[in-house]
């Protein structure tokens, strides 16, 4: 899965907006002022993901909280969706890797806990499509394609979430029969918004298919491969995620060490430029890579 991570957000400045707004507006247009400003927070540089650990959950519960009052803000539901997923993501599942090893009980309730991380988003994302498009989640699981809901271009983001984070929920819940049956919607989502939009991300959308592609059953290694080089090719070669996900999703299950070994050292040799709305994520990958490589000789 990529990381688009978002900054965890100047909370000072958004307290401050409120008490401001407060004094002369009505509640609604507070409300929906916050959800604007929470909403448009760009990607940011900082690359201490110690610091953006810490920082993330206030800044998810205030973004939570403002998407209560306005549910049908669908720029906060997409930043929502996102920041549950990616921190999930990033840490919570990651920690559940890295301990398992030593601790299998911990282990095991970091995944419950990524798993209940990744239904949220999902949840919020779905809610988001749902309030544009009334009967989305009905018409999407639709026997027929003609039934099968549209997805406009400024919703590609939204699906893309939606997709991502029930993804992750499914591969951390197969001893959950209902969730894991789930699998082909996730997949038709994604497929319907890289329909749409297949640049989405600069790659992203297109490595989530891959990855798809690969786990799914019945899935074709081949048409998975060309989604994982596809991806990389948009990327230009900075997104050290596409490079990890070609690793995970293709070279590992084919036993080839060296493709994997070497595409992950490809990942640990992108040098962000000053600024990169990528940095984060690449940072994020340049770890779980260098994790990757130390445990080389366990996974082959």
């Amino acid at each position: 899965m990529h990381l688009l991570m978002r900054r965890a957000g100047p909370a000072i400045s958004v307290v401050l907006l409120a008490l401001q707004l407060g004094a002369c507006s009505p509640r609604q247009m507070i409300v929906g002022s916050l959800a604007d400003e929470l909403a448009a927070q760009g990607q940011g540089s900082e690359t201490d993901l110690d610091l953006l650990r810490d920082a993330a959950p206030f800044h998810l519960k205030l973004s939570e909280s403002i998407l209560r009052q306005d549910p049908g803000h669908r720029g906060l539901a997409e930043s929502v969706a996102a920041g549950f997923t990616q921190y999930s993501y990033a840490f919570v599942a990651f920690e559940a890797e890295q301990v398992e090893a030593k601790d299998a009980k911990a282990a095991e309730r970091l995944r419950q806990r990524a798993a209940r991380l990744y239904e949220r988003a999902h949840r919020h994302a779905m809610r988001g499509l749902e309030a544009a498009s009334p009967g989305f989640a009905k018409a999407l699981a639709g026997a027929q394609a003609k039934d099968w809901p549209a997805i406009r271009p400024e919703q590609v983001g939204l699906a893309y979430w939606a997709a991502a984070s029930w993804g992750g929920w499914i591969s951390l819940s197969k001893d959950d029969p209902g969730v894991v049956a789930d699998l082909p919607l996730a997949v038709r989502l994604a497929q319907r918004a890289w329909a749409v939009d297949p640049d989405w991300g600069q790659g992203t959308l297109t490595g989530l298919l891959g990855t798809f592609e690969a786990a799914r059953p019945g899935g074709s290694q081949q048409q998975a491969l060309a989604y994982f080089d596809q991806s990389i090719a948009q990327s230009a070669g900075k997104s050290a995620g596409a490079l990890l996900a070609k690793a995970e999703g293709h070279a590992q299950p084919a036993g080839d060490r060296e493709q994997f070994e070497s595409l992950l050292r490809q990942a640990l040799a992108i040098k962000d430029e000053a600024g990169s709305p990528q940095a984060l994520q690449n940072e994020v990958m340049r770890r779980r890579a260098r994790w990757l490589l130390d445990k080389a000789d366990d996974l082959f």
